[in-house]
């Protein structure tokens, strides 16, 4: 039992949050690229994607894992993203600090993504049954081509006025 539930409800839980947070941060993705705040996704997906590694932290502890790991990255990053943000308001350095760490998080959040898929779709298992195999390999470089391209641009293209932009 975890926070009175049981194990696959509390998984249920998680994977939901963890599914939000990606949702949203790829909403907040967009308007970077298209130089929007956008203050109320923004806020959705640093809670949520903050809640995921919180939430991950729960579950049943066997020794230091890759996902522990993880999960104190994307802690670390995700500080810092919400003081560039709602402490420093973009200011300065603050800009692309918060871009960059947003952006580090989201695609730690879909690597994960991608490695549960191969682990429990399965379809996707059959084809890389241990994650070492050439599809998997080839699912994570273009995820990883994919948010190295947009961190890329993001970091270049952000640059909100000092005025509200409400999503």
């Amino acid at each position: 039992m975890l926070l009175g539930m049981s194990l696959s409800t509390f998984t249920l839980l998680h994977v939901i949050i963890s599914l939000i947070g990606i949702v949203t941060g790829l909403v907040v993705l967009y308007g970077l690229l298209k130089s929007q705040r956008m203050d109320s996704w923004t806020s959705i997906f640093l809670l949520t994607t903050v809640l995921t590694s919180v939430t991950g932290f729960l579950f049943p502890f066997n020794g230091f894992t890759p996902a522990i790991a993880f999960g104190i990255l994307s802690m670390i990053l995700l500080i810092a993203a919400i003081a560039a943000r709602y402490a420093y308001h973009l200011a300065g350095s603050w800009r692309w600090i918060y871009v960059v760490t947003a952006v580090i998080s989201l695609y730690l959040n879909c690597f994960v993504l991608v490695v549960q898929s191969f682990l429990k779709v399965p379809a996707l298992n059959a084809l890389a049954p241990t994650g070492s195999e050439p599809p998997f390999a080839i699912v994570q470089g273009i995820v990883l081509l994919f948010f190295l391209i947009t961190g890329f641009l993001a970091v270049r293209r952000f640059h909100p006025l000092g005025s509200l932009q409400l999503a």
